[in-house]
């Protein structure tokens, strides 16, 4: 599959038609058994490819840097005249009548929205298995999960069913399936690319964040993303931030690669190899030896209060996540059931059958952690926790450039191996949950395979140092075997 910068250079030049790429995805999308999208906005897209091979030599498409790339929305973020869904049966039929900033701001490059791609419902889940349209399927392995909660925008990714998509991290939900799938995924410090648009789960933690092939993808991908927007008063406005040129230098034959990677230092957290596959285990450190050989040094350091984390972000995602869901009622928008009766057993019977198991769980949980009596007992400490955490990561990073890890303890699992079992998916979130809490960057990169499935490399970065993460992994994509 072509990438995304040889789509904007076959477009500009003539030698691609915008019109016969997205076709041909769409092609393969109907004939696809992974079932990674919920909605498809083929009419438009079509209409829209026509415009740009029609257009492609006017200078204001040529200045475009996304023109004619088909990208694919994860359905938890707010597509004008486009179903979103959340891959909930609470919000079948909405249409947003406006579009999340990330959306604008790839409609102004040039980017055609192929769809909405599948998820877990309301971004919770690790498996895209709680989806109310059905899981989406490993490519790798049609009986394996492809991870979550952005497990269709990843399989589309993987499976050449787009070139780009977008997903969103809470916890892990862009790094867990592109590690799954064999993708790169980035998500970006907290505050870094606008949330207007996002239908929250909890705010406090997520981001919305790029899934590419490649790094320089994912890297142009991002530029577009971190547009400033007054709209979200959580988006620092940083000032000549080192997002306009990542790594384009590398791209263009300019830049020296071992130069970059010379004198880098690599901290390694103890606590996030152990209890990982041995095939992962070696897999990231054969990595580490590889970024050995190119000049960078590594240490293995202890991250004490890592074992705390997986409690501590739970806690803190139920409880916002059953504020955040109270509006979803069925009386403005949405689903509604029935005949309507007094207010309660309305609102408890729509929401009764509009949510899904796992979603009533974590409003349960969270609304627990929040009543009288709890709040100090659990919210509180998780919060505590988490500033312990933050401390801790700011820590190891003024010693080490840059921390890796395994971005999954284990290769995509069994479909239907996990989802009875809650606990066993939540612990499948161990090594990528501290990352959301402590609100740095965190980016996923291939670096290996077991029995033909995927293992992704986490590396973890400074707060608003996107472009080391980057360099690093494109260093290390273009040197890896």
């Amino acid at each position: 599959m072509v990438t995304a910068l040889e789509v904007v250079e076959g477009i500009k030049s003539g030698n691609i038609s915008c019109e016969e790429l997205l076709l041909q995805i769409y092609e393969r999308i109907e004939r696809s058994e992974l079932n990674c999208f919920i909605t498809l906005n083929k009419e438009t897209a079509v209409r829209e490819a026509r415009e740009v091979d029609k257009r492609r030599e006017e200078e204001e498409y040529r200045r475009k840097k996304l023109l004619g790339v088909p990208v694919a929305v994860k359905d938890s973020i707010s597509t004008k005249g486009i179903q979103t869904t959340c891959a909930s049966k609470i919000l079948t039929g909405y249409v947003p009548p406006f579009d999340a900033t990330v959306v604008a701001a790839l409609k102004k490059e040039g980017a055609i929205i192929v769809g909405k791609t599948n998820m877990d419902e309301f971004c919770m889940g690790s498996s895209t298995e709680t989806s109310y349209y059905g899981p989406t399927k490993n490519p790798h392995d049609l009986t394996r999960v492809p991870g979550g909660s952005s497990g269709g925008s990843a399989a589309a990714v993987a499976a050449g069913e787009t070139i780009l998509a977008l997903g969103s991290d809470t916890g892990g939900s862009i790094r867990c399936p592109a590690s799954f799938c064999g993708i790169v995924g980035l998500k970006p410090t907290y505050g870094f690319v606008s949330r207007y648009g996002l239908i929250a789960y909890a705010n406090s933690l997520e981001q919305i964040g790029p899934m590419a092939s490649t790094v320089t993808d994912t890297a142009l991908l991002l530029e577009i993303l971190s547009a400033k927007d007054d709209g979200d008063s959580t988006q620092l406005k940083i000032q000549n931030n080192a997002a306009t040129n990542y790594c384009f230098s590398w791209l263009n034959g300019t830049g020296n690669e071992r130069a970059a990677i010379k004198g880098m230092t690599i901290g390694v957290p103890k606590e996030f190899i152990e209890g990982c596959s041995p095939e992962v285990e070696r897999s990231v450190w054969d990595a580490l030896h590889n970024y050995e050989d190119l000049g960078a040094t590594y240490g293995e350091i202890s991250m004490r209060n890592l074992k705390y984390a997986l409690a501590s972000y739970y806690i803190i995602a139920m409880s916002e996540a059953s504020s955040n869901l109270a509006r979803f009622d069925g009386l403005r928008y949405g689903l509604r059931t029935g005949k309507d009766e007094d207010w309660h057993t309305t609102f408890s019977r729509i929401r009764s059958e509009g949510f899904g198991e796992e979603v009533k769980r974590r409003i349960i949980l969270g609304t627990y952690a929040l009543s009288a009596g709890y709040y100090g007992k659990y919210y509180l400490k998780a919060l505590k926790v988490r500033t312990l955490i933050k401390n801790e990561f700011e820590e190891a990073l003024k010693t080490y450039d840059l921390l890796a890890m395994p971005t999954m303890p284990f290769v995509a699992f069994k479909l239907g191996e996990r989802i009875k079992d809650p606990l066993s998916l939540y612990l499948a979130d161990v090594n990528t949950v501290s990352v959301n809490l402590a609100g740095v960057p965190s980016l996923s990169i291939p670096c290996g395979v077991s029995h033909g499935l995927p293992i992704g490399l986490q590396l973890v970065g400074k707060h608003f140092e996107e472009d080391e993460l980057l360099r690093a992994a494109f260093v290390y994509e273009q040197n890896s075997s």
